[in-house]
């Protein structure tokens, strides 16, 4: 059955949505030279959101049938490494946040780490986990500048973390995955609004705040630990 006018624009707005968060990247990164992490995070925080609603999306309006000649899936696999790996990657450079001496190099270990990710066949499985760390840098970005720990504990948080890339644990997919998914998705609400008060109030947010954030992703870690036990 052809599609409607309406069903197509739609589908054309689902992806350009999606392609939205590339130029937000590229003013992330721009905000980073600058030296404003509030800003360059906002712009980060952008693509989250959008990241977070876009399949469902696409979903919705059936873009496969709709436009069955357009990849939506690899508009939203260049799009994400850019804005979760490289945008992240550098802002770790420009804000300083790592040892001077080895912060390109250690700005490179998640880069290189997560194009490997990206690129396994089982980087999603058939039932909705993520294979390895899932490169969510950005995450990371914010909690150590947040958090103000001394550059050589960052360096040795972005090393680790780029190492678990290659560690076959699966993590759960937030909106997909269906073991406590309605806890899941509700706590990461909350979780996304702390976050989002704690930018408009970077300069002042409370320490606290930022470290009982921590919360949803050590539910999120730890989930994603027991069910991969389980199914061991």
């Amino acid at each position: 059955m052809t599609a409607g006018p309406l069903r197509i624009a739609a589908a054309w707005g689902v992806h350009l949505l999606t392609a939205s968060s590339a130029p937000a990247g590229v003013l992330a990164v721009l905000a980073a030279e600058r030296g404003d992490a509030a800003v360059s995070m906002g712009w980060m925080a952008y693509t989250i959101a959008i990241d977070s609603i876009d399949g469902t999306l696409a979903r919705a309006v059936e873009v496969k049938r709709v436009l069955p000649f357009f990849d939506g899936t690899r508009l939203d696999d260049l799009v994400v490494y850019f804005t979760y790996v490289i945008v992240p990657a550098l802002f770790l450079v420009h804000l300083h946040l790592l040892p001077s001496g080895a912060a390109v190099p250690v700005a490179l270990c998640p880069v290189l780490a997560s194009a490997y990710g990206f690129c396994r066949t089982d980087a999603k499985t058939a039932d909705h986990y993520f294979t390895g760390f899932p490169s969510y840098w950005n995450v990371v970005a914010f909690y150590l500048y947040a958090l103000g720990w001394p550059p050589a504990l960052n360096a040795v948080v972005v090393v680790l973390l780029s190492l678990a890339v290659f560690v076959p644990i699966r993590y759960v997919y937030p909106s997909r995955t269906t073991t406590l998914r309605p806890v899941t998705v509700a706590l990461g609400l909350v979780w996304g609004a702390i976050v989002l008060w704690s930018l408009a109030h970077l300069r002042n947010v409370p320490r606290g705040l930022v470290v009982l954030s921590l919360a949803f992703p050590v539910y999120y870690v730890g989930l994603s630990l027991a069910l991969h036990a389980r199914r061991a």
